[in-house]
């Protein structure tokens, strides 16, 4: 049993899987916490908040690390459908991913900026919250597509033309 776990550990599909529902549930979690505290006024409360986003965005850049490593092994195994719904989401990735980036420099602000200048505590909260929210729709819109590569229950639209997925 632990010989199979620690075997499923070292592919990177598994690996992405593992990890990429935290850009999304995760920050929606995260993003309701971080509502909840500025509704409360609570300072502790958003620098806790703003800690998971800052977590939850930054987990995006492992999940694409992963999906790109996986890509080909994937996409073998994947139908035409499928390795369409492929291709959209690795472009859908490619594109997005700096969203994310974003998010966790503007969520680093947020909990650092206002040691040194406080009046900066209330803007710099509402700037993560706002690209929180557009995070969460771009992860979404990402996700969207990657659950349809092998999950064929979910394929209730055409497959989305897409260019060819890099090669590299």
């Amino acid at each position: 049993m632990i010989d199979a776990i620690l075997r499923d550990l070292q592919q990177p599909e598994y690996l992405h899987v593992l990890i990429n529902p935290l850009p999304v549930y995760g920050l929606a979690i995260a993003l309701l916490g971080l509502i909840a505290a500025m509704y409360s006024g609570t300072r502790g409360g958003q620098v806790t908040a703003l800690i998971l986003i800052f977590a939850c965005a930054a987990s995006a850049w492992p999940a694409a690390h992963y999906g790109e490593a996986a890509e080909d092994r994937v996409l073998a195994m994947a139908d035409d459908d499928g390795q369409a719904w492929l291709n959209a989401h690795a472009q859908r990735a490619d594109d997005l991913i700096y969203i994310f980036y974003a998010l966790a420099l503007v969520s680093a602000a947020a909990i650092f900026a206002p040691k040194k200048w406080p009046k900066t505590a209330r803007a710099l909260a509402v700037a993560t919250l706002i690209l929180a929210i557009g995070s969460l729709g771009a992860g979404f819109y990402i996700a969207y597509a990657g659950g349809k590569i092998r999950h064929r229950e979910f394929r209730n639209t055409p497959p989305p033309k897409t260019v060819e997925a890099k090669s590299g």
